[in-house]
């Protein structure tokens, strides 16, 4: 058990194992929570707009949305004395917009970050679809995830892992995903907005600061 209450946050792309990791790590605390963004989702019965090639604005104002409510939720459960893990999928320059959501000054951010053959193993072995025609490509979102993420955290290859191998590889060395807010001026602060072009095989960012 982790001395005190801790929030542990969980990202990498769609199928990179994110919800059975943070589901795991939950259970290794005496008091945990899991804290998935897509029950946050789920909650919109009526007029969601997902994040999708070409999605504009109000895609991305609902996407961090989810994050607030994830992060209420989170906040809850800590106040609650719970150890509390978030996953979801927090790629490019609106992780800004993430960690300015985020209710404590200190928490832990881990990347899980496999390689393309992984992910689409583990998207033929689930029941939901995360890429596909008019759907994000394996190579695009890994783009925005490696080229267009800001390099905090812990950011783990599981290519090989279990998810166990990955949790304990977590708990192991808590200093390695450790993030103080708010980050040092080396990391400078950009309002990101994301569009996708043709088929979603290369993400096109842009800035306003």
């Amino acid at each position: 058990m982790i001395g005190g209450m801790a929030l542990f946050v969980i990202s990498g792309v769609s199928a990179a194992g994110k919800s059975t990791v943070a589901r795991l790590l939950a259970e290794r605390f005496e008091r945990g929570a899991c804290v998935p963004g897509d029950a946050i989702r789920a909650m919109v019965a009526s007029g969601r707009v997902d994040v999708r090639p070409g999605s504009g604005g109000e895609a991305l104002r609902q996407l961090v949305l989810r994050y607030a409510g994830a992060l209420s939720v989170a906040g809850v459960f800590l106040d609650g004395g719970f150890d509390v893990v978030v996953e979801d999928v927090i790629v490019g320059p609106i992780l800004r917009d993430f960690l300015g959501l985020v209710p404590v000054p200190e928490f832990h951010l881990v990347f899980l970050d496999p390689d393309a053959a992984a992910i689409q193993r583990r998207e033929r072995a689930r029941d939901r679809v995360a890429y596909g025609p008019g759907r994000w490509s394996v190579s695009g979102l890994q783009a925005l995830l490696r080229q267009e993420t800001d390099r905090i955290g812990l950011w783990l290859d599981t290519t090989r892992q279990s998810a166990e191998q990955t949790v304990e590889a977590i708990l192991s060395d808590l200093d390695a995903s450790r993030v103080r807010l708010p980050l040092s001026d080396g990391h400078e602060h950009h309002r990101g907005s994301l569009t996708m072009t043709g088929h979603g095989e290369s993400p096109t960012i842009t800035h306003a600061c």
